[in-house]
């Protein structure tokens, strides 16, 4: 279902959070769930991830992560302050110990000359070690091909939150 490169790392992942007694949880916005569903394609994800938000509006990012209508208002959605504000309410809102959160332009439409297609923002929380944030330019040239970078990338920076 996913590319070899993703399913190494979300079984790599799957067993450095099982090794460490630690749970994931995942807040996405322009992967539309492709995180959890990446994670969860490998078997034994049971045992280390509690749950994923597929949060793609602003009402969602609102009502399910505690992210504030007028940061979204004055920001955009697709802003690192967003993104750490994403992780932070996903994790407040699970059991789990470390979050992702992924909010970009996936394209084709969509981008400005501010924010082009292909600018993703991750952000990582895990229980009191705060957070983590990357600013990426992934320049697909397909909507898939974003949002795939965007899932290798968020599985890349949650593996180096299990350290």
């Amino acid at each position: 279902m996913f590319p070899l490169e993703i399913e190494t790392l979300a079984r790599l992942l799957i067993d450095e959070a099982r090794s460490r007694s630690l749970r994931i949880v995942t807040a996405e916005s322009c992967t539309g769930g492709l995180v959890a569903g990446a994670i969860c394609s490998i078997a034994g994800a049971s045992d280390v991830f509690e749950r994923g938000y597929v949060t793609y509006t602003n009402r969602a990012k609102q009502e399910l992560l505690g992210v504030p209508g007028d940061l979204i208002a004055d920001l955009g959605a697709v802003s690192e302050p967003v993104a750490r504000m994403m992780a932070e309410g996903a994790l407040e809102n699970s059991n789990a110990h470390v979050a992702v959160a992924i909010t970009g332009v996936a394209g084709p439409g969509g981008g400005t000359p501010m924010k082009p297609v292909g600018t993703v923002h991750i952000a990582t929380a895990r229980a009191n070690q705060g957070l983590m944030h990357r600013a990426e330019l992934f320049e697909g040239e397909t909507r898939q091909a974003v949002q795939l970078a965007a899932v290798q990338s968020a599985l890349e920076m949650l593996r180096e939150r299990m350290r």
